[in-house]
């Protein structure tokens, strides 16, 4: 069965997607919550994805010819989601045990040992929207993207291990929310939106008793929603005065939550997501959002895609400098278009 509403927690934070087709996993999880009934889909499919067509031969030669594989990417075994799962779910709902930290530090590993595993420079965005369908996919979505981030930045292997943490815990906070700001299906009001802003603040009070968690992990959760223009919250800090962890954080929470379903919003499209976070100079670090640019992969080498003057094409390198205009083949007659660098490909867009 194919799902056709988003099960969220009561932190507001999704647990299955719209559109997932439901396993065993999936039903003892919504069970264990005492969920005992879904929306699921009917009637004919819905639009699927582009499929592939039929490629000549020639083609199919000129596509292997020029095909350049992407970066190495993180891979997460579904043994790994689903410890991750389970972890994230025991982190949030034991906010006061004494092996807080040490569940923290284990998610952490995890993740850690998925980025060296074959030494991940970049984040299939798509791909890893898979965790959509396992508990708390927002943590572990930022946490994930930051590392690769804070890697590219050069950071220490401690330092990428501590802003994992960070990623994970950013919105502990959301725990003393009240469910009806948390989960509100429409826009909140002035004053609903001064509750939820409180969230960083409650999230350094319970991280700040907890002796094994650093400063500099709790600092980051404070100030993962300070912009460098000084008009983020909750203390208004501007450009160096704000944590290198949380600028880092930052970045990998606006685009996750940009292109995350909520109950009261559709998601965004990756690539309009993208051009937000582009046009977003004057509120987060500049440097952090280069290296967030140059680590994600938006369109994979191998996915077809629908060009704007109405062809079919497949992708065959991308451009770290430009992820949205990557090198595509049409794939009638193999006509090859270099939308990065190709002058006469400036008017052409994927759409």
């Amino acid at each position: 069965m194919v799902i056709d509403q988003v099960i969220v927690d009561k932190m507001g934070r999704t647990l299955i997607a719209r559109g997932a087709k439901l396993d065993e996993y999936q039903i003892d999880a919504l069970k264990s919550m005492k969920i005992t009934g879904v929306y699921i889909r009917e009637g004919g499919p819905e639009p699927e994805d582009l499929k592939e067509p039929e490629i000549p031969k020639p083609v199919q030669n000129k596509i292997e010819q020029l095909k350049v594989e992407d970066k190495a990417k993180v891979m997460l075994s579904e043994s790994v989601k689903k410890r991750v799962a389970e972890g994230m779910q025991y982190l949030y709902s034991n906010i006061e045990s004494a092996d807080f930290s040490n569940a923290a530090d284990n998610i952490a590993d995890d993740l850690m040992r998925s980025i060296a595993e074959n030494d991940a420079i970049a984040v299939d965005i798509g791909m890893l929207k898979v965790s959509d369908e396992y508990t708390f996919k927002h943590s572990v979505d930022v946490a994930t993207i930051g590392m690769v981030i804070a890697k590219k930045l050069q950071f220490s292997e401690k330092e990428v291990h501590e802003l994992g943490i960070v990623g994970l815990l950013h919105d502990v906070g959301k725990q003393k929310i009240p469910n009806e700001i948390l989960n509100k299906p429409e826009k909140l009001t002035e004053e609903e939106f001064s509750v939820m802003r409180q969230h960083p603040v409650l999230g350094y009070r319970i991280l700040n008793g907890k002796q094994d968690i650093s400063q500099e992990v709790i600092r980051g959760v404070l100030e993962h929603h300070e912009k460098i223009n000084g008009k983020g919250y909750p203390l208004g800090l501007k450009g160096e005065q704000i944590s290198p962890y949380a600028k880092v954080i930052s970045v990998a929470d606006v685009y996750d939550a940009l292109v995350t379903e909520r109950p009261y919003k559709k998601p965004m499209t990756q690539r309009d997501a993208v051009e937000m976070i582009m046009a977003m100079t004057h509120e987060l670090d500049i440097t952090v959002m280069r290296s967030f640019l140059n680590s994600v992969i938006l369109y994979p080498v191998g996915s077809i895609v629908q060009l704007s003057n109405g062809e079919t094409a497949k992708v065959v390198e991308n451009n770290a400098e430009n992820l949205l205009r990557p090198k595509v083949v049409e794939l009638k007659k193999g006509k090859v278009y270099n939308l990065a660098e190709d002058i006469n490909c400036a008017s052409i867009v994927i759409r």
